[in-house]
Parts: structure tokens; C-alpha cells; sequence
């Protein structure tokens, strides 16, 4: 729809003014400006107040008014945060109560006796106060879309985890307990066929059945971290335990405070965290080294996941299809947290940060734990056959 040139527009004017003669003046100045408009006169404050709650175009205020001048009026504009093109006319007002005005917010001043500019100023102080109004409305609708899509990116996230834990569960019961149950049938054919060529086929059937059982509990770990279920600390030892075996990256564990019962949420967040961190490590980081420091203080958890490799180059971040980090970030921010980086010839540093609300009971680590980590503990067990890792691994179906 054409915007109405403000020329053209019937202007709704408030006029403050103590003299009718001045009124009469500027009256008498708009309409030979050829301007349509209305115009109301006032001259006490709280008639003024209760006007301020209808709409106005604009404002003219005299300077000296009977117990108030027009910067007090100016005040009340500011204080109701109102955009309203306020021009101060006067007959006689100094250079610094002027500059003052404009610095207080008077879009323009005049004086008495040259009246001549007033209709381009009014129109000018309305043109720059309706932009003013079009760039704070569509501030607002960015921030409100900003939301939105704040808000979409963490219920995708939490629809993302709850469809991971389903096709765990489905890989559990379904997949899980089908090759269970298979196995069971090759090892009774074992034991009751005296053939030679039979028993060779149950033993390389029962390889690769045992392989499709690893293959499964590792997917099914993937999608939904039971070992959660054990605490965050313990989680994530786990974690940099299998990352270190795999990877051959020394990876070490430490902790600050104490170990807490987290709001739900918070440990999944944190887990996923430092799962993408130690991903990225092993893809681009060429690191030798890797230490995760898990802390509670001050009523906030941090978990930092810091390597020596190469770190990050200024542009790797900015790339269009660079989501590794923005994912983290929206992530924190379902649990109310935030993702800090920082990378340098030294290498990278990621740290998570989660103010926790509401009451958290405190539960003392044990004194072990100030140790090395389960990662250095166990780099030279192998993952599929070690007991110690069967013992942390919450997919595990047992010793089939």
C-alpha cells in the first residue's frame, strides 16, 4: 500500500503553548505552508500527561510555560519511551539550553521570530522519527524471528534425541534380542553336530553374529548415551576412554568440585558437547594431546575439552555450511547455557557453561577419582573384548 506523502497527510498536532497569540502565530504558519492538520492547545502539566496517551504526529512546545518549561515535557516523552517529533519553540532560549534540549531528545528548536522554517522542520523531525519507528518495529520482528527460530532449533534438538532413543530402544528389544537368540541356536548346533564342515560354518556364523552384536550395541550407544544413567563425570571418562583407544590421542580427565544431580537436560547437552568437541579433535585438530576439565562452582557447570593441535583458522568458522559450532551453541541454549571458543597456535580450546537454577543436591566425588582418567587407564585394552569396558558400556547385552 503507497505511503500518503506527508504533505499530503492530515497531521494530528499537540501544540504547548501559554500564549494565544503564538498560537495564532504558528497557526497561521502551517497553513501558509499549505499543511492539513489538527491541532489541540495545551498549557498545564497534567493535561499535557493525559494527552501524551492519545496518538500525535508531532509536538511544538513553547520553551517557558506557567510552572514547567518544555524540556520537563521532553522528560515525560523520554521516561514513557515515546518516538514523538518534538519541537521546542521559544522566544528567547540560549545556545546551551538548546543543545541540551537536542541532547535530551528535541528533534528540533526555533525561535519566535523566525518562524519561517518551522513547517520544514516539523516535517523533517516526522519523516526521521517515522524511520526511527520502522527500524525499532523491524528490530522487533528480527528479534521476535530470531526467537522463533531459536526456539524451533531446540525443539528439533530435543525431537532429534527422542527419535535417537526410540531406534535405540527398537535396536534393543528388536535387533538385539533377534541376534541373541540367533546366537543361542548356533552355539546349541555346535554342541550337538559331530560334523567337521558344520562346525567350521557355526564358528564363522558365530563371528559374525558376535560382530553384528558390537556393531549394534556401538550404534545403539551412539544414538542414546545410557551411560548417562551412571552421572555426567562418569559419562564422560567413558567418552575420552574410547576416544583415546581409538584415536591413540592421550586423553585426561579431571574434575573441580563436586559432583551434583543436574536438572534433565543438562548432562545430555553436556555429553553431546564434548562428544562433537572430541570428534573434531580426531578430524582436524592433529592433535598429540587432550585434556577435559568438568567443573561445578558457583552454582555452574563447565566443561571444557581443550587440544595442542593446529587450532582454528579466522575463516573456518564464517564457512556457509559450518554448523558444528552453531549446533553446540543452540544446543546450550535449550538448557540455558551458552559455547565459548578459543583456538590459537597452542590449539583449541571448547568450553561449555550451564547455569544451574533450583536446588541440586551435592554428592562428594570419590577420593579415586582425583586419579588418571579411565582414558589413560585403559588405552592398551582392546574395546571389544576388555572387561573393563564391557563394565562401563550401558548397550552391552552380556557375555553371549
Amino acid at each position: 500500500m503507497p505511503t500518503v506523502p506527508l504533505a499530503e497527510r492530515r497531521l494530528r498536532l499537540l501544540h504547548i503553548e501559554d500564549s494565544d497569540l503564538d498560537h495564532q502565530l504558528i497557526l497561521a504558519q502551517l497553513q501558509r505552508a499549505g499543511l492539513r492538520f489538527e491541532i489541540t492547545r495545551l498549557d498545564t502539566l497534567p493535561d499535557i500527561e493525559s494527552a501524551l496517551d492519545r496518538p500525535w504526529d508531532a509536538i511544538i512546545s513553547d520553551y517557558n510555560l506557567p510552572g514547567f518549561s518544555g524540556l520537563v515535557v521532553l522528560d515525560i516523552i523520554k521516561q514513557r519511551q515515546l518516538v514523538l517529533p518534538f519541537v521546542l519553540v521559544s522566544g528567547e532560549i540560549g545556545e546551551d539550553t538548546a543543545v541540551a534540549a537536542m541532547r535530551t531528545g528535541a528533534s528540533d528548536y526555533l525561535l519566535k521570530n523566525n518562524l519561517a522554517r518551522l513547517a520544514p522542520a516539523l516535517l523533517h523531525a516526522i519523516e526521521s522519527c517515522e524511520a526511527q519507528r520502522a527500524r525499532q518495529e523491524a528490530d522487533r520482528e528480527l528479534l521476535k524471528s530470531k526467537q522463533q527460530l531459536h526456539e524451533l532449533a531446540g525443539h528439533l534438538q530435543t525431537s532429534v534425541e527422542m527419535e535417537r532413543a526410540a531406534i535405540a530402544r527398537e535396536i534393543h528389544d528388536d535387533v538385539g534380542g533377534s541376534l541373541t537368540a540367533l546366537k543361542f541356536d548356533l552355539a546349541w548346533i555346535a554342541r550337538h553336530s559331530k560334523d567337521e564342515d558344520v562346525q567350521q560354518r557355526v564358528q564363522s556364523a558365530l563371528e559374525t553374529v558376535t560382530s553384528a552384536i558390537e556393531s549394534s550395541q556401538r550404534i545403539m550407544h551412539n544414538l542414546r548415551p545410557a551411560i548417562l544413567e551412571q552421572g555426567l563425570l562418569a559419562a564422560v571418562q567413558w567418552l575420552a576412554a574410547r576416544f583415546e583407544r581409538r584415536t591413540g590421542i592421550a586423553t585426561a580427565v579431571r574434575h573441580v568440585g563436586e559432583q551434583f544431580q543436574l536438572p534433565p537436560g543438562v548432562p545430555l547437552v553436556a555429553y553431546r558437547c564434548a562428544q562433537e568437541a572430541l570428534t573434531n579433535v580426531s578430524k582436524h585438530a592433529e592433535a598429540s594431546k587432550v585434556e577435559v576439565e568438568l567443573s561445578m562452582e558457583g552454582g555452574v557447570l563447565t566443561l571444557e575439552i581443550k587440544d595442542n593441535g593446529r587450532g582454528v583458522a579466522p575463516g573456518d568458522l564464517s564457512k556457509a555450511r559450518s554448523f558444528g559450532i552453531r549446533g553446540l551453541r543452540e544446543r546450550a541454549a535449550t538448557v540455558g547455557g551458552w559455547v565459548d571458543l578459543s583456538t590459537g597456535p597452542q590449539g583449541t580450546a571448547l568450553i561449555l557453561s550451564v547455569p544451574l537454577r533450583g536446588v541440586i543436591a551435592a554428592l562428594d566425588f570419590d577420593d579415586e577419582d582425583d586419579g588418571p582418567s579411565p582414558a589413560s587407564q585403559g588405552a592398551a585394552s582392546d574395546a571389544a573384548g576388555s572387561p573393563a569396558v564391557a563394565a562401563h558400556d550401558p548397550s552391552s547385552w552380556g557375555d553371549l
